[in-house]
């Protein structure tokens, strides 16, 4: 049986034919893979900002608002019942003003009976010294009977010592006026003894009496000006601000009602980002725009604790002169951070939410590439560029939200 023979010059041709396919197949999937990604827009759509050298003045900006230097909160110190109110909101008080009376009869009742347990330990101890008192005076009484009955017998003894050396006096009564006279004698040096040691333990014990009614009269003056804090006055002159009490509504001890604030002077305040915690320093100067002059100031206070991503500063004028201020008064300070330095500057934009300023497009005539950058610091209005970029160089600077997976962008007008 016969075969069929394959010519080789015709297997050759399907080698070659398959590798040629196999080649341009290679070459498109190079291509697909290797090929930029591209996007069409309109250049009215973008901003186009050019790389800049200039002077990079690093400082920050925040709102501030004219708060008094000083100010304090009006505080209840025994709660009760809105009775009366003398003031209102806003009004301008002097120290010792009346502002506001409370009632409350469970707390004055206590007072009444603390102030009469008082004033009885008082009298108690006013009673026991008047009692010491007397007791003295019993004593002198009986010392100068003692001397009495002393002086008699010493003048009977003299007497009948003469009637006795003259042999007129009899022994016996002799010996009998002796005696007496000893006794009278001892007597009145034991009572003498005794009235001295008697008097120095009553000046002791008087001493001590009247050392407790000292200490009993300040507590009954502490509790009877304690009685007077029902009526709340004004700790200092200066205007009413927060200060809205409302009548028989009752307030707790130690409950704030409102401020009053010290009109003697302004200073700024103002809440600003976490951000800038470190780059913030006691001493630090800045400016705000007042009535069209630029008027300087000074960081006076850091209160470092973060509240919401926040933390607040302080200001003062460093001008001497005095401006007419009113609280409440919004300012924008610019505050200075470094001392201006030359360097590339680029201008903020809404591109750095989708690069976090890693990466631009860099615009060439009618397009633009993706390229890496590197940003240093920053102030309101540019950036300061390290490093990717030249001056003169254009880049678009508006959102990349539709293009973050791009890399290149065809620019029509």
């Amino acid at each position: 049986m016969d075969s069929k023979v394959v010519r080789k010059s015709s297997k050759n041709k399907y080698l070659i034919i398959s590798f040629i396919i196999m080649l341009f197949l290679g070459y498109f999937i190079f291509i697909s893979a290797t090929k930029k990604r591209t996007l069409t827009i309109k250049k009215s759509e973008i901003t186009i900002k050019t790389i800049e050298r200039n002077s990079f003045e690093d400082f920050m900006s925040f709102q501030a608002k004219a708060v008094p230097l000083n100010s304090m909160l009006i505080n209840i110190i025994e709660g009760g019942a809105v009775q009366e109110i003398f003031v209102e909101n806003g009004d301008r008080v002097t120290k010792g003003q009346s502002l506001v009376r409370l009632y409350n009869p469970n707390a004055e009742l206590a007072y009444m009976q603390q102030e009469t347990a008082i004033i009885e330990q008082i009298n108690n101890l006013n009673k026991a010294k008047l009692d010491l008192r007397n007791q003295e005076l019993s004593l002198a009484k009986d010392l100068i009977s003692i001397g009495h009955d002393y002086q008699d017998a010493e003048d009977l003894y003299d007497l009948n010592k003469k009637l006795f050396e003259e042999q007129i006096l009899a022994k016996s009564e002799w010996v009998k006026t002796k005696e007496n006279f000893r006794f009278q004698q001892e007597r009145m040096n034991i009572i003498k003894q005794s009235v001295k040691k008697e008097k120095q333990a009553n000046q002791i014990q008087i001493v001590q009496l009247n050392q407790s009614i000292a200490v009993m009269n300040k507590s009954l003056e502490v509790l009877r000006n304690n009685q007077k804090n029902f009526l709340i006055t004004a700790p200092l002159s200066g205007r009413l601000s927060s200060f809205e009490p409302i009548l028989g509504k009752t307030y707790t001890q130690n409950t704030s009602i409102g401020t009053i604030d010290d009109r003697k002077g302004y200073k700024l305040s103002a809440d600003v980002d976490e951000f800038y915690l470190d780059r913030i320093a006691i001493g630090q100067k800045g400016t705000v725009d007042f009535n069209d002059k630029t008027v300087d100031v000074q960081i006076t206070r850091v209160i470092p604790e973060v509240k919401s991503g926040r933390f607040q500063v302080e200001l003062d004028f460093v001008s001497a002169n005095k401006l007419d201020l009113k609280q409440g008064l919004s300012f924008g300070v610019k505050l200075n951070l470094s001392e201006k330095t030359k360097t590339n500057l680029l201008a903020k934009g809404g591109f750095y939410g989708e690069t976090s300023g890693k990466w631009i497009f860099v615009v060439n005539g009618n397009k633009a590439e993706r390229r890496e950058i590197k940003l240093g610091r920053e102030n309101p209005l540019y950036y300061e560029i390290i490093g990717g970029l030249k001056t003169g160089e254009k880049v678009i600077t508006s959102s990349y939200k539709d293009y973050k997976q791009v890399e290149v962008l065809d620019l029509q007008e």
